[in-house]
């Protein structure tokens, strides 16, 4: 079963591999526009008082112009259905790597990675499935997939170990699974978040790297929307997770809080997406100012996860690299 998990994890890079690549392809022909004659011949009606200036008529899209729009549109659906498969693939992997290790699929930092990312492609395919419009965003999506998912497989994978006994204890499932639901929740949303700083920098008249990059994504308004309902969401179950990890602590270690160094980031990412939500409540502050402040929440999700894991020791120690 070890093994077999393993091999799907690879299956499954190569899948969102294949998906990012159709929809750079989309990306990159998505651009054919249909062309306008320069001018049509002035056209004199006699007797009629002068001559009458007919207006331009359209010239259908060429053939060139409708197969390129042909292409990116089975590119795109070639990439939906590869990340579709990418994420059943996924997710057979973590369901054979917690049948071999007789426990949740979450006891260490490589399996916590591989979680949190399905969770992060499942909700997106969950957002595809309503938004289709949203299709474009998924270049953005399965480049993140590719480049955490990769990073697990090369650098954090460790073999099947039992649970530490500290984590032996129903409050692992319950904190556990819920900071993973959160944080997966938390990377989808940090996608749309900088695809609105990008594309509102576009709208707003900016050219250079990377806001040219925005130049095909849906409108700014609907990505920083999907950026705060993606928020809303996770974090009252960032909030309960938090509170369950300090009951499990107060059982565990006879205190609810120590100020370890896990235990520190949580409340600092949790007062940074507070102060998101905040932001985004207040009619003062521009929306990409608090756009940024979500961002910057992610950026100590991911200080939570590697940095605390690789750089520091605590009681928290043992979920990282073995």
């Amino acid at each position: 079963m070890s093994a077999l998990s393993d091999n799907l994890v690879t299956f499954a890079i190569l899948a969102y591999l294949v998906a990012m690549i159709g929809h750079a392809v989309e990306y990159a022909l998505g651009n054919a526009r249909t062309r306008i004659a320069a001018a049509a011949p002035v056209r004199e009606l006699v007797g009629a008082g002068g001559p009458v200036v007919m207006p331009p008529a359209p010239v259908p899209p060429s053939t060139g112009d409708d197969r390129a729009k042909r292409r990116a549109r089975l590119a795109g659906l070639i990439a939906v259905g590869a990340t579709a498969v990418a994420a059943v693939l996924h997710l057979a992997a973590l369901v054979t790597r917690g049948l071999a290790a007789d426990r949740m699929p979450w006891g260490n930092m490589y399996e916590f990675v591989l979680t949190v990312t399905f969770i992060g492609v499942a909700a997106w395919l969950v957002v595809l499935w309503n938004r289709p419009s949203l299709r474009k965003l998924g270049l953005f999506l399965t480049l993140v997939m590719v480049l955490l998912v990769a990073t697990a497989e090369l650098v954090l994978y460790v073999p099947i170990v039992p649970l530490v006994p500290a984590l032996n204890s129903y409050w692992f499932v319950i904190h556990v699974s819920t900071i993973v639901f959160a944080s997966g929740i938390f990377l989808l949303g940090v996608v749309p978040a900088v695809g609105f700083l990008m594309r509102n920098g576009y709208e707003h008249g900016k050219r250079s790297f990377p806001y040219s990059l925005a130049k095909r994504l849906p409108g700014a308004v609907g990505l920083e929307r999907l950026t705060f309902a993606l928020h809303a969401f996770a974090f009252p179950i960032f909030t309960f997770a938090v509170i369950a990890g300090a009951i499990w602590a107060e059982a565990a270690w006879g205190r609810p809080w120590g100020w370890d160094p896990k235990e520190t980031w949580a409340f600092i990412s949790w007062v940074v997406y507070a102060g998101y939500l905040h932001a985004r409540a207040t009619p003062s502050v521009k929306r990409n100012v608090a756009t940024w402040i979500a961002v910057l929440g992610f950026l100590t999700m991911l200080m939570n996860l590697f940095g605390v894991n690789i750089f520091f020791t605590g009681l928290h120690s043992y979920g990282g690299l073995s």
